[in-house]
């Protein structure tokens, strides 16, 4: 053989022995190495060197959380009724290890797993719990499966029911059922509301009445009072008017005396003789009869004037 063929075969030999033999570990992955058939190492994120022939990865796992839907699985209820329920299941590799050597297919025996547990838990509930008790059914696997599954290097972070599908007859029959609820339910709406309405208006009638005698109460106070400070105003007027009068008449009566004391005061200066004072006293007597005095005492000294007076009369008939 052409020895620069041979060479030209080693090389490549040797190069692509040395592409093999450099290695890396992408972020958020581990690889398990094997020697001489047996575990030997983990390795983490970054570059490694892996003898040819001698060691070799038997596993490459991703540290990622994972999410898994499993199909469908018939499972009986207390109460004699098969239903078809599918799980999702969120876990998460936490050791590379017993993730490798702990179980031959890890995915199938979770799937198992749940599909076992969730029959056993379905069994001991009824449908209408079933049906809603979700979140206590989810906890339940989501619990048993951690504990399982430890074991194998895996962590069960959270199992959801996807879907609950009953028998079409049971469907039926719950659909029924809810809009029997429904209908009963609008019907106690409507018969509240119609309550709660009638209430209302009696309220505000009984609110209306009470606002009525409140404002007739009111309409009554100011009217007595309105009254009251009438009768106070027209008291006080004729109280005015009388004390005007009395002062009218008392400063009446002031000038009458005072014009009276000084027409005797002017008389006495003039020096009056005995018989003007006796003719003053004929017109006082005159005003005192005023036509209205059925008797007059004429004193006897005035009584020869009274004489006097009728000489003159006749004396005036004869001429």
């Amino acid at each position: 053989m052409n020895p620069i063929v041979i060479v030209a075969v080693v090389v490549i030999f040797l190069l692509f022995a040395f592409i093999k033999c450099f290695v890396i570990v992408p972020q958020a992955h581990v690889f398990v190495v094997e020697h001489l058939g047996s575990f030997k190492c983990e390795w983490q994120t970054g570059p490694h060197i892996l003898l040819p022939f001698i060691e070799r990865v038997v596993g490459r796992v991703s540290m990622k959380e994972k999410v898994v839907d499993f199909k469908p699985q018939p499972v009986i209820t207390k109460d004699n009724v098969t239903m078809q329920i599918d799980t999702v299941v969120f876990y998460q590799v936490t050791d590379a290890k017993q993730y490798i050597y702990g179980v031959e297919n890890p995915l199938s025996a979770i799937e198992n797993l749940s599909a076992t547990t969730l029959r056993n838990i379905i069994g001991e509930m009824e449908l209408d719990s079933t049906l809603t008790s979700r979140d206590t059914i989810n906890t339940k696997i989501t619990s048993i499966l951690d504990q399982a599954t430890d074991r194998w290097g895996i962590k069960v972070n959270r199992v959801e029911l996807k879907n609950i599908l009953p028998p079409r007859e049971i469907q039926e029959a719950m659909e029924k059922q809810m809009k029997a609820e429904r209908e009963r339910r609008e019907k106690i709406l409507q018969a509240e509301g119609d309550k709660n309405s009638q209430v209302l208006i009696a309220q505000g009638e009984k609110e209306s009445q009470i606002l009525r005698a409140e404002a007739k109460k009111q309409a009554q106070i100011l009217e007595a009072e309105a009254e009251k400070e009438a009768m106070i105003l027209r008291a006080d007027a004729i109280r005015e008017q009388k004390i005007l009068e009395a002062t009218g008449e008392a400063k009446a009566i002031e000038m009458v005396q005072q014009a009276l004391a000084e027409s005797i005061t002017k008389l006495n200066s003039s020096n009056p003789s005995e018989r003007v004072i006796q003719l003053k006293s004929l017109e006082t007597f005159e005003k005192v009869a005023d036509g209205k005095a059925t008797k007059i005492i004429i004193p006897s000294e005035i009584q020869s004037l009274a004489g006097l007076a009728t000489s003159l009369k006749e004396v005036g008939k004869d001429s």
